[in-house]
């Protein structure tokens, strides 16, 4: 099948995007690639169809849990054979899924960084039949980027397994920097280099400084129809800002790490099917999301730097029309954005405490530990060690920048089991142990053989349906079997997982590279100051501006931002005064939507015309009801 025939059997699309075709023959010749797409611009499908067109399995390197699983579930709904491989697995599951991939079929195989130097994926990746190596989050690489993963650094180490395979190599955003620095880092051969514009012309960025952020946020919501993300910085603001939302009646949800998996699902479903039309969100909203008709993403404290910014503010107007990303910002916004980003560079002796607080939590003993995961309460863990619970967070994470730990936030497993016997003695344990006999029965006969071969996601509420018991009952008997070695049960999971990347050392003598840390700690400052300078200047065209940061060379503005926006109203005095005298006219005969103004005004520049409507609602002169028609407002 050619690549189009691929990409419509199992995508419905009819054709590629962008530069997808180009990396997708490129990567069939073997070639090395860096492709850099913008959020939205289809990178997964750049290996996932050379994956089911070439020999063998294709390994995916893959930061994200939840995102791993997700695209594995989606490939999975399209009878595509695709597993991963993470630190909230336990190793007989690994052991398992790695023979699946030397002697089975399975195309493509997501791998998070962490478990690519483990002896027992070495030893397998040896004997597959590998087609090419895809790196997603490429960026992740570079010390230079927003979220450097040393993991990362040991992805060019299988080329020493297999000197002849390819890598593509696949982000959203780099600068020029951090291109280099991925191609060096992968040891990449002469690689073809894949970038689209960074520019988004049809998003209209801004930012709107006030005293009062919620009522500004009513603002834009009221005058920007359709769906919106909104990005708050914490769990809390998240919540209370949602119930806010609605109070004023707009329906709103709102999205974080520490809601379950069910709690989650349906929030976002809800939202991406329009039932609501707002979600409330920390940043651990997003990632995969694939909703083309976003048409706003509001962030309502400053963004850490311009990169996860550029990601966030993405995920609006993918489908090319109009969208805008908007930023309300207050002065005091800046001392908390400084004060949070202090509170992310921890001492090097607070980064020993929590470390060995860490070691006594998990029980280990120096020398222990390594490659071994375990459920993580961070707020039980704070409370027993007496630590503040919002340092614990990036005190982890600045341990995982060091290669000692790897953290996961919630992620959702379901539960899984395989039979851990042969069909032999299975058959010679029933007879022996006939009260097990009607639970094995029903489990083989509802999920068939391949229990034998590999782990299944289960219903223990279905199974306890078809045996006609309770569900604690059937619990109770997987338990047993998992005791007695005949099943392997694993009970759903969705705490956050903390994995040990190294033997556990002594916390007095720590193997951190003190100078790295020192020059992560600066580059981070560095970008803060780059978002706020985004943020507080106002002669520049904001979308330029993001451009120049990734090393983009535009020499023309965009039209549609807030500063190009106020230069257009300074230089079009006339045409301004004339959209103003024209609205208040018709307004004043009958109350229209702001699409059937247009359609009577026939401004000849749409951005000018929307923003004299913006300015008209600002100064009060005319409004908006709850239906969003426009008025004339009788109080002036």
């Amino acid at each position: 099948m050619s690549p189009e025939q691929i990409l419509k059997q199992y995508w419905g699309y009819d054709a590629f995007r962008h530069s997808q075709k180009e990396i997708v023959s490129a990567v069939l010749e073997k070639k090395d690639c860096l492709a850099l797409l913008p959020t939205g611009g289809g990178k997964s499908v750049c290996f996932q169809v050379p994956a089911l067109m070439m020999e063998g399995v294709c390994i995916v390197v893959s930061p994200l849990i939840a995102l791993m699983e997700d695209q594995v579930q989606h490939l999975k709904k399209k009878k595509i054979n695709a597993e991963a491989i993470h630190s909230g697995l336990s190793k007989s599951e690994i052991d398992i899924l790695l023979d699946n991939c030397v002697y089975g079929n399975i195309k493509l195989l997501y791998v998070s960084p962490e478990r690519l130097q483990t002896e027992i994926f070495i030893e397998r990746f040896k004997r597959m039949n590998v087609s090419f190596v895809a790196i997603d989050e490429a960026h992740c690489i570079s010390q230079w980027g927003y979220d450097f993963r040393p993991p990362y650094l040991k992805i060019a180490a299988l080329r020493e397994y297999k000197p002849e395979i390819s890598f593509l190599a696949l982000t959203a955003s780099a600068t020029a920097e951090v291109k280099k620095d991925i191609s060096s880092k992968l040891e990449l051969k002469t690689p073809l280099l894949f970038q689209r514009s960074f520019a988004r012309p049809n998003i209209s960025f801004a930012v709107r400084h006030t005293e009062s952020k919620e009522k500004k946020l009513l603002d834009v919501l009221t005058k920007i129809k359709g769906a919106s993300i909104v990005y708050v910085r914490s769990r809390k603001s998240a919540r209370d800002l949602s119930q806010w939302l609605n109070r004023q009646n707009i329906s709103a949800s709102f999205y974080h790490a520490g809601l379950d998996y069910n709690e989650r699902k349906q929030r976002q479903q809800e939202w991406q099917q329009g039932k609501v039309r707002v979600i409330v969100a920390t940043n651990a909203f997003g990632m995969g999301i694939d909703k083309e008709d976003v048409r706003s993403v509001v962030h309502m404290d400053l963004p850490g730097d311009l990169e996860s910014y550029y990601q966030e503010a993405g995920r609006a107007g993918r489908d090319g029309k109009r969208a805008y990303a908007v930023i309300i910002y207050h002065t005091s916004d800046v001392s908390a954005l400084e004060s949070k980003v202090n509170q992310s560079q921890p001492t090097l002796e607070y980064l020993k405490k929590i470390y060995q607080g860490l070691a006594n939590y998990f029980q280990l003993a120096e020398g222990a530990g390594l490659n071994e995961s375990f459920d993580f309460d961070t707020e039980d863990y704070s409370t027993r060690y007496k630590f503040r619970l919002q340092n614990v967070y990036p005190a982890t994470r600045k341990l995982e920048e060091c290669s000692l730990i790897q953290l996961s936030d919630n992620f959702y497993s379901p539960s899984k089991l395989h039979v851990a016997v042969d069909k032999i003695r299975l058959y010679e344990f029933q007879v022996a142990n006939i009260k097990f006999d009607s639970i094995i029965q029903t489990v083989l006969r509802m999920y068939g053989a391949e229990l034998l071969s590999s782990f299944v996601t289960i219903s223990e509420a279905g199974i306890a349906k078809a045996l006609k018991i309770s569900y604690s009952d059937v619990v109770t008997q997987l338990h047993q079997l998992n005791q007695l070695k005949i099943f392997t049960y694993q009970p759903t999971s969705q705490k956050p997982q903390l994995t040990f990347l190294t033997p556990r050392a002594d916390a007095e003598n720590l193997p951190i590279d003190f100078k790295l840390l020192e020059e992560r700690r600066q580059l981070i400052f560095s970008k803060m100051r780059s978002m706020i300078k985004y943020t507080e200047q106002k002669n520049t065209c904001l979308q330029w501006l993001m451009l120049d940061y990734f090393d983009e060379k535009n020499y023309d503005t965009c039209g549609i931002c807030d500063i190009c926006l106020s230069k257009k109203k300074k230089q079009n005095l006339a045409a301004l005064k004339d959209y103003h005298d024209q609205i208040l006219y018709l307004l004043k005969r009958k109350s229209i939507s702001v699409d059937e103004l247009e359609v009577e005004v026939k401004p000849t520049d749409h951005e000018l015309f929307i923003e004299v409507v913006r300015e008209m609602v600002d100064d009060g002169e005319i409004k908006y009801d709850e239906f969003w028609v426009l008025s004339v407002n009788s109080g002036q």
